[in-house]
Order: C-alpha cells, then sequence, then structure tokens
C-alpha cells in the first residue's frame, strides 16, 4: 500500500481530513484480509499509541467468547474507547451507563454500540466474515469516520460490539483537536506513559522502535530536589523514571527516616512540640515521622541558604503530575518573572483546607492565587528570601507538622494560639491554580501509605501511631469547595488544550 506522508485538504498533523480516514481503513482491512487469508483463529487490533499494562489482556479477551470484544482503556478523563450511546446519525451520545463503567461502579463485560483503538475479533465466528473496514458499506450515510464506518459495518452484519472491565487492561492518551501540534501529540503520550507507572512498572519501548534522546534539564530553577527515603526505593524508581520522561533533571535528597531517629537524637537537635499541637483529625500529638517531614524540608531550607540559591522546586516522592506540567509550569514562572511578583513560597500541589471563599487572584498573572490555610507539601517553588524566613522562625523549639508550620508562617493558620508562638509571620506565599501535582493516591486507597501517620508519638517511641481508618474520608476529600468560593478570577478562558473533542466522554 501506499505511504503518503501527507494528505490532501490536510491543515496540520493532527487533522483527519477523508483521505486520512480513507488510508487507515486501508490499513486495517488489510490487516483483516491478511489474517483471513492465514486462517487465523483471532485478529486483534491496536492503535500505535494504546498501551497494554496486563500481560493477560488476549487471554482474557478470547475467554470472554466474543466476536467483537474490547478491554477498556484509561485515560486522564473518562474518555476511554468505547461509547454506551449512538444517535441516529452515528455520533456519540451521553448515557448514563457510561460513567458506571469508566469508573469501574459496574463491572463485567457489557453490550455497546461502538468500541474503537483496540479490539479482538474471533475470526472462527461464522458471523465475522461479514465485517469490513473499508470500502464503506453500501447504506452508509453517516460521518466518513472510521471508526463510524466500522460501527455500522458491525450493526449490519449482526454483530454486537462489547466492552470489557473486569480487569484493568491498559491506557490510551486523549484525541486532540485538529489545529493542535505534534509537541502536544508527544506531551499527551509522555503524560499516559507516566499515568501507568503510578501502579505499574515502566513500559519499555520496542527494540525495533527508534527513540529519540531525552536531555533533562531544571526548567528554569536553580536547583530541583526530590525528596525521597531511603528505603522506599520502588518510589525512587518510580520518581526518576516518570521525571527522566518530562526531561526534568533533579537532585535527590535523602529523606530523614522517622522510624530511625531516637530520643537522643531529638534531645540533640532541641526537638520539641509546640504546646498544645493536636492533629486535627486523630487528636494525637505530633510524630516522628512528621518530625523526619519537617527535618527534611529543613535541611533543604538550608542548602538553598547555604548556595544563595534565588529560585528552587522541592517535589515529593509520591505525586502525580498534571498533563503538561513542564510546560505549564515553566510559563507559570515566565509570567511571575514579567510581572515582578515579589514572592517566596509557591505551592505547585496542596490540599486547600479554606473552601467557603475564593482566594485572591494575583493581578497580571494568570492561574496564581494568595494561598489560604492549606495541607500538604507535595511540591513547591521556594525563593532564597523565602528559605531564609523559614529557618529564621527556629521552628525546633516549637514544632509542628511542615504543612502546618508553612501556613502559620504566612499568617493563614486557623489556630490562633499556634501563631501566637511565631512572631515574624510575613511569608509571601501563593499557588497555582489549577495545581500541577497531586498525590498518587489519597488516604485509604489501595496502595496508599503513609511514612507520617505510620510512625510513633514524637516523645514516646513505644506508642505507635497510624492514619486515622473511621476518619480517612477527610483527610481524602479536601472538602466541598462552594461554587462562590473556586478561584474563577484566576483562570483564563477555557482552554484549546483541554477542551473535548467530539469523541470526548465527559
Amino acid at each position: 500500500m501506499e505511504d503518503p506522508q501527507s494528505y490532501p485538504e490536510e491543515m496540520g498533523p493532527k487533522h483527519w481530513p477523508s483521505s486520512r480516514f480513507t488510508h487507515v481503513m486501508k490499513l486495517r482491512q488489510a490487516a483483516l484480509r491478511a489474517a483471513r487469508e492465514k486462517w487465523s483463529d483471532y485478529v486483534l487490533f491496536l492503535d500505535t499509541d494504546n498501551l497494554l499494562t496486563n500481560p493477560e489482556t488476549l487471554n482474557l479477551l478470547i475467554a470472554e467468547n466474543k466476536t467483537l470484544v474490547a478491554p477498556m482503556l484509561e485515560s486522564r478523563f473518562l474518555y476511554s474507547n468505547f461509547w454506551c450511546g449512538i444517535t441516529p446519525q452515528g455520533y456519540y451520545k451521553r448515557t448514563l451507563d457510561y460513567p458506571l463503567i469508566r469508573e469501574w461502579k459496574r463491572t463485567g463485560c457489557f453490550a455497546v454500540p461502538m468500541i474503537h483503538s483496540t479490539f479482538l475479533i474471533d475470526l472462527r465466528k461464522e458471523a465475522s466474515t461479514k465485517l469490513m473496514f473499508y470500502p464503506p458499506h453500501q447504506d452508509y450515510t453517516w460521518s466518513f469516520d472510521d471508526i463510524m464506518v466500522f460501527a455500522f459495518s458491525s450493526r449490519q452484519a449482526g454483530i454486537q460490539m462489547f466492552i470489557c472491565n473486569r480487569e484493568h487492561y491498559g491506557f490510551l492518551p486523549m484525541p486532540l483537536k485538529s489545529h493542535q501540534t505534534l509537541q502536544e501529540e508527544t506531551e499527551n503520550f509522555v503524560h499516559t506513559l507516566i499515568e501507568a507507572m503510578i501502579d505499574r512498572p515502566p513500559i519499555e519501548p520496542s527494540q525495533y522502535v527508534s527513540v529519540p534522546p531525552k536531555r533533562p534539564d531544571k526548567m528554569g530553577f536553580d536547583e530541583i530536589f526530590m525528596i525521597n527515603l531511603k528505603r522506599r526505593k520502588d518510589r525512587r524508581d518510580r520518581m526518576l523514571r516518570t521525571l527522566y520522561e518530562q526531561e526534568i533533571a533533579v537532585k535527590i535528597v535523602e529523606a530523614v527516616d522517622g522510624k530511625a531517629l531516637n530520643t537522643s537524637q531529638l534531645k540533640a537537635l532541641s526537638i520539641d512540640m509546640l504546646p498544645g499541637y493536636r492533629d486535627p483529625y486523630s487528636s494525637r500529638p505530633l510524630t516522628r515521622g512528621e518530625i523526619g517531614c519537617f527535618l527534611s524540608h529543613y535541611y533543604i531550607w538550608k542548602e538553598v541558604v547555604n548556595r544563595g540559591l534565588e529560585k528552587t522546586l522541592v517535589i515529593e516522592d509520591d505525586v502525580r503530575f498534571e498533563h503538561q506540567f513542564k510546560r505549564k509550569l515553566m510559563k507559570l514562572m515566565d509570567d511571575i518573572e514579567q510581572a515582578q511578583l515579589d514572592w517566596e513560597l509557591i505551592y505547585i500541589g496542596r490540599k486547600r483546607m479554606q473552601v467557603q471563599q475564593p482566594e485572591k487572584a494575583v493581578p497580571n498573572v494568570m492561574n496564581l492565587v494568595e494561598a489560604d490555610y492549606s495541607y500538604w507539601t507535595l511540591g513547591y517553588a521556594i525563593s532564597f528570601q523565602g528559605a531564609q524566613k523559614l529557618i529564621g522562625a527556629e521552628p525546633f523549639s516549637k514544632m509542628l507538622p511542615v504543612d502546618e508550620f508553612l501556613p502559620v508562617m504566612y499568617n493563614k493558620h486557623p489556630v490562633a494560639k499556634y501563631m501566637e508562638y511565631y512572631e515574624s509571620r510575613d511569608l509571601k506565599a501563593f499557588s497555582a491554580e489549577p495545581l500541577l501535582v497531586y498525590p498518587t493516591h489519597y488516604t485509604g486507597q489501595p496502595g496508599y501509605l503513609s511514612d507520617t501517620e505510620t510512625s510513633t508519638i514524637w516523645d514516646n517511641e513505644t506508642v505507635s501511631t497510624d492514619w486515622d481508618r473511621t476518619h480517612s474520608w477527610k483527610s481524602r476529600q479536601q472538602g466541598q469547595i462552594h461554587s462562590e468560593a473556586q478561584n474563577k478570577d484566576a483562570l483564563p478562558p477555557q482552554s484549546s488544550l483541554n477542551a473535548p473533542s467530539s469523541r470526548d466522554e465527559l
């Protein structure tokens, strides 16, 4: 077959004119014909940007004993490789069933009017002989689109399509708009790769695929620190691979392990808990895990000051990255520099705790707000002056968890008696809006593990602590942000990068 480098009427690399649809349909028809000529029992169609992470996918699909069946693939939104509804004109139709299947609230193998991208055809079934990708059926009048043409062919052949979600099978990227670029396609696919790595080993390229070399950099920061416990090699390996795929260079900082801290070490550092501190969820005092976490961040602040670093990024080892993370963060920091904003701390990942009122948008800088009371230290940028202020507060003798300490330092903590112990509370703190990193797992989810919660009481190593299962929903949910409390003023008009295409399920 011909191998065109471009197509008539093509307006860009992501534009699909009829000639491009025709070429894809002819390719699939040639593959189907070749499978039939070889007397194959089955033929598996798999788009090149679909990622199967379950090695048993083929066996599981065969076991379903269906003529035409697809494994449900995951994406960063509700988009997947099936539809639950279809209009008389062949277009996508919203249904109540779709989110139930897509979010595994119903599991099984379901009859649907459309599957695409990755699917298995059982060529042993007599009805399969009527299936065709090209040319379109003589009665076909719908829009000229490869997946719609095949769905019509299946219907005319009397073959029911099925989607299976009994297992997790793999991932597919979000489809792009016709005006988008190959660079955006690359970013889209990279994000699919790193999402697949959160709970699974990395997806390695075939030896027959040429992979362009990566050139990691620091995104304009003087240094990027990644905090990791030495005994958490799994997290370290995942993060290093995830960062490498995004071409981000980091310095690993070995975290202070709270489990290894003893009473003598705490006394030598003159560490004492802030009087009256209690965890807001479990009412327990400070844990040694929380002290270890605080010290890990504190020693980074010390290095920032000692090395005179003007602009530093700090990330923890249990984060997942927003789509186009690198591009969005670099643009945000460029916009901040252009606006000459005087900043000292910028959250890029946090849990917003004040959800009754909107946070104040920053003039002349889109996607940035003045931070109110927040939890978590997943990721943040810190300036030289900011690090100086945090160190200068001398927190060891009045310690509380680091994510409680930061709101105290920018004067937004709701417990006034905590703030009384810190006289200077003028840290200039902001937050990206929307956030750019999130936790890989929330409290109580499969895979969740907390080295700060699963620990011992700070001054009594015989008293063990763990995350409070009776209140896990509190820390898993940020809280209902009232519509009037959303930070709308910081957001630009809907970006085309995230606008849904006609094939999307939202």
